[in-house]
């Protein structure tokens, strides 16, 4: 048998198969596609690292102006998607509750249900789904409005004026979604702990509150609370620069706009899967 496999490899049609290039049309494709991703890296690496410069030697610039849009952000990133983010919270708790209550309760390892909160919500499944909602409900309209003042015009009429883009337009939106996914992943992890147990006593669970929390303390550490600021601010300001990248800094006609804004939906989310992934990381290292 592997004399036989290895004469039907030998074979000279085979290698010359072997030898044929690709079709033109796959390599060109897949070139296009390689080069593209290596300039949106280069593109967004740049972009970031203009905002950081622009955020440390401006901060104090125009506070008047700057420091109440800043806010602004910070309260339509954060405090207006709170009863959503409530409602997720009830949900995400009733989600895993629900899920390892029965499997817990057959092999009795109830005193574990504290532990498996904290790794399932604490640590991943709430700062990533607080970043994804707030990328659905405010960085997707970052890009089709900054895409649609570039294509009208606006972004050079601020320059025309002296008026940094960076600063007024990039700045006030990378604090208000970095401190508004850090401060909505808060509540979304404490209702969804709380909504967790209430679901757990619905279901009959001999488990007090006290040994609940008790559960919850002894599973948390130092460097979990240390990580999940870390985590939340990344992937706010990931978000935030991602969405602003392709609004404000490629030349968008109107119709340009609705596809940048998938672009830019897309690699935030990947963006934000690898980074959590380099945290898992962490965790396991720790």
């Amino acid at each position: 048998m592997d004399e036989g496999n290895a004469s039907t490899f030998d074979s000279p049609r085979v290698r010359l198969l072997l030898r044929l290039p690709l079709p033109q049309s796959f390599t060109n494709f897949v070139g296009r596609k390689i080069f593209r991703f290596i300039l949106t890296i280069q593109g967004l690496g740049a972009f970031a690292l203009i905002t950081i410069g622009v955020l440390l030697r401006k901060f104090r610039a125009a506070r008047q102006v700057i420091w109440p849009l800043g806010f602004y952000e910070l309260s339509r990133a954060g405090l207006r998607q709170l009863p959503m983010f409530l409602f997720v919270s009830a949900a995400l708790g009733l989600l895993v509750i629900g899920q390892s209550v029965s499997w817990l309760t057959k092999i009795g390892a109830i005193n574990y249900l504290g532990a498996i909160m904290v790794i399932a919500v604490v640590r991943e499944l709430g700062p990533l789904l607080a970043a994804i909602l707030v990328l659905a409900r405010v960085g997707a309209a970052n890009v089709i409005e900054l895409g649609t003042a570039r294509a009208m015009g606006e972004v050079e009429a601020l320059e025309a004026l002296g008026i940094d883009p960076v600063h007024f337009l990039v700045a006030p939106r990378v604090l208000g979604m970095a401190f508004g996914v850090f401060s909505l992943t808060v509540y979304l992890i404490l209702g969804a702990l709380v909504s967790g147990y209430l679901w757990a006593f619905l279901q009959d669970i001999p488990l007090r509150p006290r040994d609940y929390f008790k559960q919850l303390t002894s599973a948390l550490d130092v460097l979990d609370f240390a990580l999940l600021a870390l985590k939340t601010l990344a992937f706010g300001f990931i978000i935030a620069v991602v969405t602003c990248y392709h609004g404000l800094a490629q030349p968008l006609r109107l119709e340009e706009v609705s596809s940048a804004t998938v672009r830019a939906v897309a690699q935030s989310i990947i963006a934000c899967v690898l980074l959590d992934a380099l945290f898992i990381l962490i965790y396991l290292a720790a």
